[in-house]
């Protein structure tokens, strides 16, 4: 707020008043305003004619992040799901694909009665049940974010979020009754086996907990009991108890061989000797011996074989590039189309928010074109 005043020459309490609906700036100020947070001018006096509805929000990371860099997340992801909304006018998405029971945990009383051998085994029967119903095997999934997505699951990479906020998702209700699961992974750089249990983490919520009601007043134990489900729910989709269990057994203690695990399951070192003692191939003794040599080495933060991650190119970018390859629609009206429906954002945000590569709704004129092939030249 106060660097906001600096630039724009509004005092603070002016922004404030404006900030709270307690004043309505003139029109000057709104110009000054969007100037300096490089908005469009429009997105001040738009109405929003989108009918998505946000229910809960599920952080990773809830307890170390900041209440108002949650609330930006949050907000960033809305107009995700409105963007997704105004999409399905033209794009047959993906139908949500979860024909097995979703909230096994309905409230949060469930979750702290749930004792942890009960809950174990009722996550690892929910996982091969998924599992078999998404036709996958028992064995490593290759493209997490294909999986999700093929599915009905939205998946985006944020890369201008706090470096607290690891991952989140969101249930949206948009028109027509329908639902969408959005996924949102901060992009930067963290390692792609780090983001690939990010996903089944936050698939975990989807699969295990309730999405009406908010868990923003969660207990520190209450919030760290939903985020141990996750993180069993990650551990067992990603690393099933039969095959990986099978595999790992014969050199379990041998943190060299999780090396070459790692390259094969594409799961981090570290999530794998905790996979192998939450099935009882290691002991807890042996867990923490392990846990110190990988301390020794270094490995905590930087595993061997960690390079940053990305994801591949979105929903969003398939359906926008086959709308403007296939000449339906042109990137200018695209964006007006976002307009319409009250989401004004310069274009290199809407990129971001949907994940698209840099210039694909770049909406400048052409000025050049491709002269009429010659037969023979």
């Amino acid at each position: 707020m106060a660097e906001l005043a600096r630039i724009t020459g509004i005092s603070r309490q002016s922004l404030s008043l404006y900030a709270n609906d307690e004043n309505i700036p003139s029109y000057e100020n709104v110009k000054k305003i969007a100037r300096c947070l490089e908005f469009p001018e429009e997105y001040f006096f738009t109405e929003d004619k989108c009918t998505t509805i946000t229910t809960n929000t599920y952080f990773r990371s809830q307890a170390a992040a900041k209440r108002k860099d949650q609330n930006s997340s949050k907000k960033k992801l809305e107009y995700t799901a409105k963007m997704y909304e105004v999409l399905l006018n033209y794009v047959n998405f993906p139908a949500i694909n979860l024909s097995l029971p979703i909230g096994i945990y309905s409230d949060i009383d469930d979750i702290m009665r749930a004792k942890p051998e009960e809950a174990l085994e009722k996550i690892e029967k929910l996982t091969a049940s998924l599992r078999n119903a998404w036709g996958i095997g028992n064995g490593p999934i290759d493209d997490m974010q294909f999986l999700l997505e093929s599915n009905g699951i939205v998946v985006v990479g944020l890369k201008n979020i706090d470096n607290s906020i690891d991952a989140f998702s969101q249930k949206v209700h948009v028109k027509n009754g329908e639902s969408v699961y959005i996924v949102a992974l901060a992009i930067g750089e963290k390692p792609r086996e780090r983001l690939r249990f990010d996903m089944a983490h936050e698939l975990g919520h989807i699969m295990l907990h309730d999405w009406d009601d908010s868990n923003e007043d969660l207990s520190k134990d209450e919030f760290n009991a939903v985020e141990r489900q996750a993180n069993m729910f990650a551990s067992a989709f990603l690393l099933p108890r039969e095959t990986f269990g099978k595999m790992v057994r014969p050199y379990a203690t041998n943190i060299e061989f999780y090396r070459t695990l790692k390259r094969k399951w594409g799961v981090s070192i570290q999530a794998m000797m905790y996979r192998a003692r939450q099935l009882n191939i290691i002991t807890a003794n042996q867990f923490q011996y392990m846990m110190r040599q990988i301390s020794q080495r270094g490995w905590r933060t930087c595993e061997p074989g960690d390079v940053p991650g990305t994801i591949n190119s979105t929903i969003f970018q398939g359906a926008i590039d086959m709308l403007i390859n296939g000449g339906y629609l042109t990137a200018k009206e695209i964006v007006d189309d976002f307009y319409d429906a009250g989401i004004c954002l310069q274009s290199k945000d809407m990129e971001d928010l949907m994940g698209l590569k840099s210039g694909t709704l770049n909406i400048g004129p052409k000025i050049l074109t491709l002269k009429p092939r010659i037969e023979g030249k």
